[in-house]
Parts: structure tokens; C-alpha cells; sequence
């Protein structure tokens, strides 16, 4: 064979093509796999939207405010796992982000928020429309940027989705000053990532997970206490087995529910300030608390002195700062919980761990269930209630919708009335409790999930916080539903102002009548007009006072092919319960009295 000793001429690299900032983020999120982008215009961030024209990959969102825009992001990132994206412009709309980023890091929802910013020659010098975001958000983000040069973008957008989304799940501000987004740069779109803090999600070494088994096999009377960690690890298959292998009862936080099957036998729901009487009971008396995911919140705990009193409390999380912050705990581990889990039940299976002979413990599970009807029960009033109206959708739907809410009294009552089977199906701003959540999360959520029928369960009260975001419904065709539950009052304070303070009415009254008492009895006072708003807006509609309507409009509601307001006017002095007062321990828990004949004709009963 003759060697071919032909020289071939050496290829010069080509410089990088020029390439505008703007046009380097929008190719940094394609690359990152984002197609859907809620974004506001201003005159910081014109040259954003005007990159992102240019792109096919990418859908851009309008929304009609920017906090509207914050929700749609962790609506698509809650319903999905994957980060979510929103932008803004500087100054009142990067402030107007502020509360949507921070009921992201509440909750640990992985988003990337994008700001623009002055000119650099500008900052610090009071400039039209200029606000210290970078600063703002620290407390609330689990990482800054402010870009100084368009050459860092590709590896600060790279690194900005790796912190949103390892580990602990949270969000992540980049705010870009409008010269580097005008810069011309020739981009590496190779740059590494350099994240020396970043740490490899953690696993738990056998010696620890031995250690929990061993706590297991010594049990009488334990509880699985599981939390939204579960969800954001997607960690619930393996939590299922797990507890079920032992036979151990599993007791979920609001942000963990549908993490396992509630109506299982041995399994608890939720518990907490406003959860299952029999939750809270097993919880109180458990000897054993099997903490995985969760933080130990307010919410949850009540008196931290009186928390699972006789409980060894052991702590599994991701995050090792949450261990010892609101709750003493037994023993801890640091470990990401999927991988804890599997491996636990691996570990239990080859050591053929003793399993703990819990017939007692679950005959004292069953007796609580049976003592308040499981998971919660509801009396039917001369008039409607929420409860009916929730109980309504959750049977002509099947149980098969996403649902999100927004906060005060039916936000409690959806969980209550709607029993969450499945991860990722409940979608609600909890541990910053964010009134206006509910719609915009709703549209964030159809647009991640088009196949899925989304209903967003609201509050007057709530619901005109983010009403504009009926329009970005309409524009972007996203046919999301409302139960809109209308008492024209602030629900959830008037019940502490019942429950604490006498009664006294402080402000709590939305009706334009300030002598308005509400209730169906009330339907010619009953403003604003929700059925005109949402015709002014191109939604179709619909509202019920009677209970024979009920259910025709739900099914009416859930076959529409377009946005739909279904108004239910409901009771406006119904309280939520049961309710463990703040300051109090489950050992205090409110529950109705069942003798009553009719709500707030006697005492309510305390029972322990």
C-alpha cells in the first residue's frame, strides 16, 4: 500500500461571529431547553424583546403585570419541575418580580429571573427607573448576578439554571444593564461553569440509613412527616414503597400532598394548622417522627415545645441548614431523600431489618379517622358553602384537573374538599401565602401542561389581586378555568376576627356596600359584577346561588374550550376547620362540635 504523504492545508480558525448581548441570552436559553418565557417590555429590556423576535424556539408570554408574569414561571415550573423563566424591565418592574421571587424561594421553586438594568454609567446615580435589584433580592435568592460584561453571559445563564434547579430547589436573579445587553461580543458558548461553593447533592453513607432502620425496628408508633421536598426530589415512588414495606402511616405537608395515596388506609393526609384530625393526633402521639424533606414550619409545629412531645425526631433533608433551625431533632442526616429512600429500603430488604409490629398503632389511626370523618367532613347550610362547591368539582371532575388557589379560606378548603392523589397536582403559594397567586399560576401551569384541564380555585378576595391576567389568558388562547368562591369578604381574617378578637370587623369587608352582610340572600348587592368582568375580558361565564345549579355549571365549566369565570356565591361566615390556634399544639386542635344543628349556634368544642 503506498502511504499517502500529500500535506493538507491547515484550516485557520475563523473568528466567532459578532454577536449582540441580547442575542447571547436567548441563545443560552435555547440552549438551557426553555421554550416558554413570561416577559414584561420596558425600556431596559426593549432589546430582550426584541432579540427574542428572532427566535422560533421560544414562546414569549405577555403578561398584564409583572408580578402576573413572576406566577405564570412557578405555575410552569411547580406543575413540571423544570425552571421556569420570567422577565422584566428595571425599576418598578423588577420590584414588581420582587414578590414573586421570594414566594419562589418560600417554597423552593426553581426559576430564573432576568432584569434589565440602567446603563452602567448610570447605576448608583438615582437614573430614571433605577433600583438596587441586585441588592433587593439577596435575602430572597438563592444567587445574584449583575453582569457587568455581554462576554460572562453564556457562563452566568449556564450557571444560573445549575443553582435554580441542584440541590435545594430555589431562584436565581441575572440583571443586565442595557449597554451589555447592546455589546457586541464574539460569545463562547463553551465557557464553564465555575461554581466552587456548589456542592454535589448529597447521599446518605448505609452507617446513617442503618442507624434510621434500627430506630424503625425499636418503634411502636412511628410517622412518615413528608414535605414538598419529596415532590421537588420527585422522590414519591420510592417514599410509597418505603412506607408501605414497614406499614408506617405517612402524614404530608400542604406542599407534599399527592406524594402518596391520602385515602390509603394507613395514611394520614395533611396536618398541620388546618389539617386531618387524625394527622395531627398520630403526629402528637407518634414515638418515632420520620422527617424527610420538610423544614419544620410554624404552620406545621404550632408550640415548638409541644411538637411530637415523646417523639424521637429524625431529620432528613437536602439542606443541611434546615436541621436544628425550628426543631430539635434526635438524629439528622444530610442527604438528597430519593436516593435515602431507595437505598433505605434496599438496606431493610438485604439486613431483612425487623419490622415493628404496628396493629396497635394503626387500630389508634383508624379510631381517630373514625372519630372526625376522614379526611374531613363538611355540614350542608341553608345556603352554599366552599365546601360544597369544591366537593362538586372534585366529583364531576373525577379528581382529574391541576388544580391551583389562591390564599385565605379556600386554599385550606381545596385540599379539604379535594382529595390530591398525584405529585405535582396541587399548585399554591404556602409558605409565603401570596394572595393574587392563584390565576396567573393557573395560566403558567396550561401552558406547561396543555393536555391537562387546569382549574385555579379562588377567592374574591384573591382573585382581584391578579384579575388583569384574564386578558393574558384570552391573547395567548389558554383556556384555564375559575371557581371564583365569592363571600365579599376577606375570609380568612374575618375568621381570626371571629375566632381572637371578638368579632370586630377591621377592614375585612370587600363589597362596595359597607353595611353588605353577603350570602346568597344578598345576590342584588352582590359587586362588583364578576360575570360582566369577565365578559369585558372574553371569558365566558357563569353564576350560581342555588344548589340544584352546582353541579351543571361545574360540568359546564370543565367542557368549555375557552377561558371560563364560573361565580359560586357562597356563605360569607363559614370558618375553616379543624384550626390549631397560633401559639397552640395539636394538643388544642378546633373541631366542630357534631351536635350542632346549625354552625356558630354553640361553643366549639376543643378536643385533645
Amino acid at each position: 500500500m503506498k502511504k499517502n504523504t500529500k500535506k493538507t492545508a491547515s484550516k485557520k480558525s475563523e473568528p466567532a461571529k459578532l454577536m449582540k448581548g441580547t442575542d447571547v441570552v436567548v441563545r443560552c436559553l435555547e440552549n438551557e431547553g426553555v421554550d416558554t418565557i413570561f416577559a414584561y417590555p420596558g425600556g431596559s429590556i426593549i432589546d430582550m424583546h426584541n432579540a427574542l423576535t428572532r427566535t422560533d424556539k421560544i414562546r414569549v408570554i405577555l403578561p398584564r403585570h409583572e408580578q402576573g408574569g413572576g406566577f405564570m414561571a412557578q405555575g410552569y415550573a411547580r406543575s413540571t419541575g423544570k425552571v421556569g423563566v420570567c422577565m422584566a424591565t428595571s425599576g418598578p418592574g423588577a420590584m414588581n418580580l420582587l414578590t414573586a421571587i421570594s414566594d419562589a424561594y418560600m417554597d423552593s421553586v426553581p426559576i430564573v429571573a432576568i432584569t434589565g438594568q440602567v446603563f452602567q454609567s448610570l447605576i448608583g446615580k438615582s437614573a430614571f427607573q433605577e433600583t438596587d435589584v441586585f441588592g433587593m433580592t439577596l435575602p430572597v435568592v438563592k444567587h445574584s448576578y449583575l453582569v457587568l460584561d455581554a462576554n460572562n453571559l453564556p457562563q452566568t445563564i449556564k450557571e444560573a439554571f445549575i443553582i435554580a434547579k441542584t440541590g435545594r430547589p430555589g431562584p436565581v436573579l441575572i440583571d443586565i444593564p442595557k449597554d451589555v445587553q447592546q455589546q457586541m461580543v464574539s460569545p463562547n458558548f463553551d465557557a464553564k461553569p465555575e461554581l466552587p461553593g456548589l456542592q454535589v447533592p448529597p447521599r446518605a453513607d448505609d452507617e446513617s440509613l442503618l442507624k434510621i432502620l434500627s430506630l424503625i425496628s425499636a418503634s411502636k408508633k412511628p410517622v412518615i412527616y413528608a414535605g414538598g421536598g419529596i415532590i421537588s426530589a420527585d422522590a414519591s415512588k420510592e417514599l410509597d414503597a418505603f412506607s408501605k414495606y414497614f406499614g408506617i402511616p405517612v402524614a404530608n405537608t400542604l406542599m407534599g400532598i399527592g406524594s402518596v395515596d391520602p385515602l390509603e388506609e394507613k395514611n394520614l393526609y395533611w396536618f398541620g394548622m388546618h389539617g386531618t384530625f387524625a394527622g395531627n393526633s398520630a403526629v402528637l402521639n407518634s414515638d418515632l417522627l420520620l422527617a424527610f424533606g420538610t423544614r419544620f414550619s410554624d404552620r406545621i409545629t404550632g408550640a415548638v415545645s409541644k411538637f411530637a412531645p415523646k417523639a424521637k425526631v429524625v431529620h432528613l433533608d437536602i439542606d443541611f441548614a434546615e436541621q436544628n433551625k425550628n426543631i430539635k431533632v434526635f438524629y439528622g442526616v444530610h442527604s438528597e431523600v430519593k436516593y435515602a429512600l431507595k437505598r433505605l429500603l434496599e438496606l431493610a430488604k438485604e439486613r431483612k431489618t425487623p419490622k415493628p409490629d404496628l396493629t396497635e398503632w394503626l387500630d389508634s389511626v383508624k379510631c381517630w379517622k373514625r372519630r372526625y370523618k376522614y379526611p374531613f367532613s363538611y355540614r350542608q347550610r341553608k345556603n352554599l358553602t366552599a365546601q360544597e362547591a369544591i366537593s362538586a368539582l372534585y366529583k364531576e371532575s373525577g379528581g382529574r384537573v391541576v388544580v391551583t388557589t389562591g390564599v385565605g379560606q379556600h386554599q385550606m378548603w381545596t385540599p379539604q374538599n379535594f382529595v390530591f392523589s398525584k405529585p405535582r397536582q396541587f399548585i399554591s403559594s404556602l409558605g409565603a401565602g401570596t394572595m393574587g397567586f392563584g390565576l396567573p399560576a393557573a395560566i403558567g401551569v396550561k401552558i406547561a401542561r396543555p393536555k391537562e384541564k387546569v382549574v385555579d380555585i379562588d377567592g374574591d378576595g384573591s382573585f382581584q389581586m391578579n384579575i388583569q391576567e384574564m386578558a393574558t389568558a384570552v391573547a395567548e388562547n389558554v383556556p384555564v378555568k375559575v371557581m371564583l368562591l365569592n363571600n365579599q369578604f376577606l375570609g380568612m381574617v374575618m375568621q381570626w376576627e371571629d375566632m381572637m378578637y371578638g368579632g370586630t370587623r377591621g377592614n375585612t369587608n370587600l363589597s362596595l356596600d359597607p353595611n353588605n352582610m353577603g350570602g346568597p340572600e344578598n345576590l342584588g348587592a352582590i359587586y362588583p359584577d364578576y360575570c360582566k368582568i369577565a365578559g369585558g375580558y372574553g371569558w365566558e361565564s357563569r353564576r350560581v346561588s342555588r344548589r340544584e345549579e352546582l353541579p351543571g355549571a361545574v360540568r359546564e365549566m370543565l367542557a368549555s374550550s375557552k377561558p371560563y369565570l364560573l361565580e359560586v356565591v357562597i356563605e360569607h361566615d363559614e370558618h375553616v376547620l379543624p384550626f390549631i390556634p397560633p401559639g397552640k399544639s395539636a394538643q388544642d386542635i378546633i373541631v366542630e362540635c357534631s351536635s350542632c344543628p346549625k354552625f356558630g349556634e354553640c361553643e366549639i368544642a376543643k378536643h385533645k
